[in-house]
C-alpha cells in the first residue's frame, strides 16, 4: 500500500481501507492499492500544517516565488512519465491534451503565482497616513485543497491553480487527491516533496492524503486549524462540504455546477448555421464533454431554425466515435441524468444509452425541447449531464427566449451568438442584459470550453456554478485573495508592521494605494 505525504516524510497511513484506480479504456482495476485514510491522519496533518502556517508568516515571499518556479521547472521536466500516468488513470490522450496543453498550464499557473508571490501586488497594501492605518490581505492558515476528476494536472490538489494560488498566498497546503488518479498526485507529490526538501521552507508546507471517508472529510474541513478550503467537484459533495465549513465559519471556495448556455440568435444561424454547427459540436465532445465550460443548454429562436440547425449538430453528434469516460461513476452519473431530462419530456434525438463494452463510454447524446416545456420543468431541464449530453431549447420569439434566460441558475460561463451585419443588435441587448447577470464570463461568438490562464479570467459565477461570485479559481492574482485575510494595523510602529506596510517600497515593484493614489514609491 502507498504511503501518504506528512510533514515531509513520506508514511504509512492509519488507513481504514484501501481503493484502487481504474483504467476508463478497457473499466480495469490498476494493480496499485493506495490507503483511504482515517481521522489520525488527518489530524497529524493538521498540526504539521498549522506549525508550517506559523513559519510560513515570517518566510520571505521570494523563497516561495522560488520553490514554486522550481516546482515548474521539474514538473516540465518529467512530462513524459506523469503524462503517460495520468492517461492510464483519465483515458485523457498524452498529446495534444496532458503534455501540450494541461502541463503547460499547470507550469504556467506556478509561475504565474510566483511572479504575484515575489511582486507582493496581490496583497493590495493600503495605507492612511493621516489617521494612521495601514492593512492589506496576508496569509489565512492551512489550505485544504479538494481537486477534481477532469483536470489531473491544472486542477490536481498538490499542483494546480488551487495549490498554486495558496502558496503563493503563504499557506501551507493539505492536497485531499481525487480516487481517479491517485498514481498521478503521487508523482506530482514526490516531485514537490523533493523540490521542498531543497527550499528551505516548512515540511509541512505540501502534505498529501490520498482519499478520506466522507465524514472524516467533513471533520477535517470544520476543524479550527484549517484556514480555508478550495473545492472542485460535483454539486452534492461541495454542498456537503460547505456546509460542515459555514457551521465552523471557515471559508471554502468551490467551483461546481455548470450548464454554460449558448443562445444563437436567428441572424447568425442564417449567416453561417454551418460553422457555428461544427464549433457547437467539437465544444460539447471536447474531452468526451467532461469540462467544466461544455455547452450543456443550447438556445435557438425559430422552429424552422431550431430544426435546421438542430438536424446538423445530430448528425455530427452520431457519426462522431464516443468518447472516454473517466470513470464508472460517470458514466453512471451521465446515464442518470440523462433519463431524468428524458423523464421531464424531452425529446431524445440522438444518443442516450452508455456504450456496450469494457470501455467506460457513453453514446453522444442530443435531446430537444420547447420553450413552454422548459419553463413548466425549468429545475428538471437544468440537471447538469456531465459528458457529451446537450439540450436544444426552441424558442418561439425574442420574448419567449428572454422568459426562458430569466428561469436559468447561475453559470460559469454563458455565450450569445449573433449576425455580423447588425440584424440581431436589438436582441443581443436584450438577451446580454438578462444573460449577464446569470454568468461568470460572457462571450460572443465563440464557445466557453477554453479558459485562459489570465489576470483578467472570471472562472466562477454566481451559484451553483461556485459558492461565490465574487472570487474566481482561475486567474492570477485574484485567485490568491480566496486564501488569504484583511488585515489592519491601526497607529502600530513602522519597525512592528509587516514590510508592504512600512514607509519604504520592499523592493520598487509592489504596488500600493497610498492616501488614494496607487503608487510603487517609498513614502
Amino acid at each position: 500500500m502507498q504511503a501518504i505525504l506528512l510533514d515531509g516524510q513520506w508514511r504509512p497511513a492509519q488507513a481504514v481501507g484501501t481503493f484502487s484506480a481504474f483504467d476508463p479504456t478497457n473499466g480495469q482495476a490498476l494493480p496499485e492499492p493506495f490507503p483511504i485514510s482515517g481521522w489520525p491522519d488527518c489530524d497529524a496533518a493538521l498540526d504539521a500544517a498549522y506549525s508550517a502556517a506559523a513559519s510560513l508568516r515570517n518566510v520571505d515571499a521570494k523563497q516561495i516565488a522560488n520553490f514554486l518556479d522550481a516546482y515548474a521547472e521539474r514538473l516540465d521536466g518529467a512530462a513524459d512519465e506523469i503524462c503517460t500516468t495520468a492517461s492510464r488513470e483519465t483515458g485523457l490522450p498524452i498529446l495534444p491534451r496532458l503534455k501540450d496543453v494541461e502541463l503547460k498550464r499547470t507550469t504556467n499557473q506556478l509561475r504565474q503565482a510566483a511572479t504575484a508571490a515575489r511582486d507582493g501586488t496581490w496583497s493590495m497594501p493600503t495605507i492612511d497616513t493621516a489617521n494612521q492605518l495601514r492593512s492589506y490581505f496576508a496569509p489565512i492558515g492551512p489550505v485544504v485543497v479538494f481537486g477534481p476528476n477532469n483536470f489531473p494536472l491544472a486542477f490536481n490538489p498538490i499542483a494546480g491553480g488551487d495549490f498554486a494560488a495558496a502558496i503563493a498566498a503563504g499557506n501551507p497546503v493539505i492536497a485531499k487527491g481525487h480516487p481517479s488518479h491517485p498514481a498521478t498526485t503521487q508523482k506530482l507529490a514526490r516531485i514537490v516533496g523533493d523540490v521542498l526538501a531543497q527550499s528551505g521552507l516548512p515540511p509541512a508546507t505540501c502534505q498529501l492524503l490520498y482519499h478520506v471517508p466522507a465524514d472524516v472529510g467533513l471533520r477535517m474541513v470544520s476543524d479550527p486549524r484549517v484556514g480555508a478550503v478550495g473545492f472542485t467537484g460535483s454539486k452534492a459533495s461541495g454542498l456537503a462540504l460547505k456546509a460542515a465549513c459555514d457551521a465552523a465559519g471557515k471559508p471554502i471556495y468551490l467551483e461546481m455546477s455548470s450548464l454554460n448556455p449558448v443562445v444563437i440568435l436567428p441572424g447568425a444561424v442564417r449567416e453561417r448555421a454551418s460553422d457555428i454547427a461544427d464549433q457547437l459540436f467539437t465544444s460539447c465532445t471536447a474531452a468526451a464533454g467532461q469540462m467544466c465550460t461544455s455547452p450543456g443548454l443550447v438556445f435557438i429562436v425559430g422552429e424552422s431554425q431550431c430544426d435546421g440547425l438542430g438536424q446538423s449538430v445530430a448528425e455530427k453528434f452520431r457519426a462522431a466515435p464516443p468518447g472516454t469516460l473517466l470513470s464508472t461513476g460517470v458514466q453512471r452519473s451521465l446515464h442518470e441524468s440523462v433519463n431524468r431530462v428524458i423523464a421531464a419530456g424531452a425529446q431524445l434525438v440522438v444518443g442516450g444509452k452508455p456504450v456496450a463494452g469494457a470501455r467506460l463510454a457513453f453514446e453522444n447524446t442530443l435531446l430537444r425541447i420547447t420553450g413552454p416545456q422548459f419553463l413548466q420543468q425549468s429545475e428538471a431541464f437544468q440537471t447538469e449531464m456531465f459528458g457529451t449530453a446537450t439540450l436544444l431549447i426552441c424558442a418561439a420569439n425574442t420574448a419567449e427566449l428572454l422568459e426562458l434566460l430569466s428561469r436559468l441558475h447561475g453559470n460559469l460561463t454563458g455565450a450569445i451568438y449573433s449576425a455580423t451585419d447588425g440584424s440581431d443588435e436589438s436582441s443581443y441587448h436584450q438577451v446580454a442584459a438578462v444573460l449577464r447577470p446569470k454568468v461568470g464570463r460572457l462571450l460572443n461568438d465563440k464557445m466557453p470550453t477554453g479558459v485562459a490562464v489570465s489576470p483578467a479570467m472570471q472562472h466562477g459565477g454566481p451559484y451553483p456554478a461556485s459558492g461565490h461570485p465574487g472570487f474566481t479559481s482561475v486567474g492570477i492574482p485574484a485567485s490568491l485573495r480566496r486564501f488569504a485575510m484583511l488585515q489592519c494595523f491601526d497607529h502600530v510602529r513602522e519597525d512592528r508592521l509587516p514590510p508592504p506596510l512600512r514607509n519604504k517600497s520592499p523592493n520598487g515593484q509592489l504596488i500600493r494605494c497610498i492616501d488614494g493614489r496607487w503608487s510603487n514609491e517609498s513614502i
